[in-house]
């Protein structure tokens, strides 16, 4: 049984495929394609993978990009599943207002951060950092439970709203300095220490209302970039997402054998 999974998001799609639909599985190929060119996919590299017998993503991107990528899919005989954000699955309880209006990328890669915590060691609160085209900053507490989370506008958008709204600015090339003494490290070093002063503003929330050190965590594709900014050490996992559409996968194949 192959299982490919999918996460689309703003800028890019990315996919991998497991030789099963199950925590720990083999990953058997994988790739990205930026969102202008997807559909090539059916008649490029998707024609040349052993074909999935099941599927599961998630997407932020629109109805139009979802219905894009499911005629990809059309080569094989698999029927697409999109994870909604529901109000508890797989040890992880939603404590949105409205728990479906939770973003599905979010949600998963909670699900992802929570079972890499639990593999670690006991459990304890999680500040998760995804960082993107946009940046969002969740707090988990030790039972499972989601508090609640930030969305920031992510670095590139920062500074085309300054080049767009600011005369005599444009997006820098700058540095991530200290005491910036120029107009593109000054641009640079205020778009990086805004997210990471929202991060820490977060975690310090976390850690008063659990009264216990969270473990932190970063994922998405500018991860890197930010690390070595941040005020306290974060463990990059890029692969949350992915781990996260696994567990939920194995968990409702063990339920209802199938998604």
């Amino acid at each position: 049984m192959t299982f490919l999974a999918l996460d689309v998001g703003n800028t890019r799609l990315k996919w991998t495929l497991y030789d099963q639909p199950a925590a720990g599985a083999r990953m058997l190929a994988q790739g990205a394609e930026f969102l202008e060119q997807i559909d090539r996919l059916g008649d490029g590299v998707w024609s040349q993978i052993p074909e999935p017998t099941r599927m599961l993503g998630c997407i932020v991107a629109g109805q139009a990009v979802k219905h894009r990528v499911q005629e990809q899919m059309e080569l094989w005989n698999v029927e697409p599943r999109w994870v909604v954000a529901a109000e508890a699955e797989a040890g992880l309880t939603n404590g949105y207002d409205f728990p479906p209006r939770l973003g599905a990328d979010r949600w998963v890669a909670m699900i992802g951060a929570r079972h890499h915590m639990l593999r670690r060691g006991p459990a304890r609160p999680i500040i998760l950092v995804m960082v993107g085209t946009a940046v969002t900053v969740e707090a988990i507490d030790q039972h499972g439970r989601f508090l609640g989370g930030l969305i920031l506008p992510g670095h590139g958008i920062m500074l085309r709203a300054l080049e767009s709204g600011t005369a005599g600015l444009h997006v820098p090339t700058g540095d991530v300095v200290e005491f910036p003494t120029n107009t593109s490290d000054a641009l640079t070093s205020g778009g990086t220490f805004a997210i990471a002063g929202a991060c820490e503003r977060m975690y310090q929330n976390l850690f008063r209302h659990c009264d216990m050190q969270p473990l932190c965590l970063m994922t998405g594709g500018a991860g890197w970039k930010m690390l070595p900014s941040m005020t306290r050490p974060y463990e990059l996992v890029e692969s949350l997402i992915f781990d996260g559409l696994l567990v939920i996968a194995q968990g409702r194949e063990a339920l209802n054998g199938a998604f």
